[in-house]
């Protein structure tokens, strides 16, 4: 059975939150609310605001002009309305609009002899800049989000493990296609895998990290050309006792996450991605893509998700450095036995 994944390769994560019951805890946080809704339900919302707030002062400017009798009085050029030129409810809400966007054709104009109609003027110029500010707002943050530029950074299809200086090391490769560089980037790593803990707890989906260089400071990356990001596999690592047949039969995840800021912005940008057991290929090694041209480097990512097989031995790590170990004493001690000999 294929394995369900917990972070998709293009790096959308793949969890649902259900039956929440605390739904009012999204409205005191009504900002991000409206900058995380689909892109029409944004519009929808952006158009209905000034709407209903242009509909809504519209009425009371009509009512006022009803109440006071400016509607029975349009031919009377001795009367003095709130609003002159207001002769119905489509004229109240074109002034409307034009008191809120502050357009002021000309035509409609409030009168001092109307404090009720100074008050709402005020009213509506307070408020129609709060909407504006927080609809527009809503939309710069909206149009600004760097999810985009997520999509301009590449992970290769699999992950490999080979020999580096005599070490097993699981790797994969990163790359960034456009020429705006990430500031600040830097790399982790995440084992994906169910556990069940001495006292019989069974944990799903634990998350184990996987050192990619936060001792050496290897995981802070300066991305101008695609990189090989390498995990060692010692005696810190959970594949430490993982033999080439044993992670065949596997079941387990490996996410992956590159953060920065864009240079063009200044705003974090996160990309994810994720390797299952069966996309992670054993004795194989990343070719190379970097070429040196006249007066540059050059770099052909056509051969970015490409592997060739190269020796690497089947047993795990532990056993391989216990190999390795052996081999030492036997070479320690064979040394002084050959100076013995006439």
């Amino acid at each position: 059975r294929k394995r369900q994944r917990y972070v998709e390769k293009d790096g959308k994560c793949n969890v649902q939150h259900g039956n929440v019951r605390e739904t009012y805890r999204y409205l005191t946080d009504i900002f991000t609310t409206l900058v995380d809704l689909k892109w029409r339900f944004s519009l929808l919302v952006f158009i209905l605001a000034y709407a209903v707030t242009w509909l809504f002062f519209g009425l009371i400017w009509w009512f006022i002009a009803y109440c006071r009798g400016d509607l029975e009085h349009l031919e009377d050029h001795a009367w003095t309305p709130c609003v002159n030129n207001l002769n119905g409810f489509v004229s109240a809400f074109l002034f409307s609009i034009e008191t809120e966007t502050t357009i002021g054709y000309g035509h409609r104009v409030i009168t001092d002899k109307c404090p009720e109609g100074i008050v709402l003027l005020l009213l509506q110029a307070i408020l129609g800049s709060m909407v504006n500010a927080f609809m527009v707002g809503c939309m710069f943050v909206k149009i600004s989000q760097p999810n985009k530029r997520a999509e301009t950074l590449v992970f290769s299809s699999h992950a490999v493990v080979s020999l580096r200086d005599d070490r097993l090391c699981l790797m994969f490769r990163v790359g960034d296609l456009r020429d705006s560089h990430i500031v600040e980037a830097s790399i982790r790593a995440k084992l994906i895998k169910s556990k069940q803990t001495q006292e019989g707890e069974f944990i799903p989906l634990d998350q184990t990290d996987l050192s990619v260089g936060f001792e050496t400071g290897d995981d802070r990356l300066f991305l101008v050309s695609p990189l090989i990001i390498s995990h060692e596999i010692d005696e810190r690592s959970p594949f430490w006792d993982v033999s080439r047949h044993q992670l065949e039969k596997d079941d387990f995840e490996i996410v992956v996450i590159l953060e920065g800021m864009v240079e063009a912005t200044g705003m974090t940008c996160q990309a994810r991605s994720s390797y299952l057991a069966d996309e992670v290929l054993w004795g194989h090694r990343f070719t190379p893509l970097l070429s040196l041209e006249e007066g540059f480097y050059e770099v052909d990512y056509g051969g970015f998700h490409h592997t060739v097989p190269v020796p690497t031995p089947a047993c795990s790590a532990r056993q391989l450095a216990a190999a390795a170990a052996r081999r030492d004493a036997h070479l320690y001690w064979s040394i002084p036995s050959r100076l013995d000999q006439p």
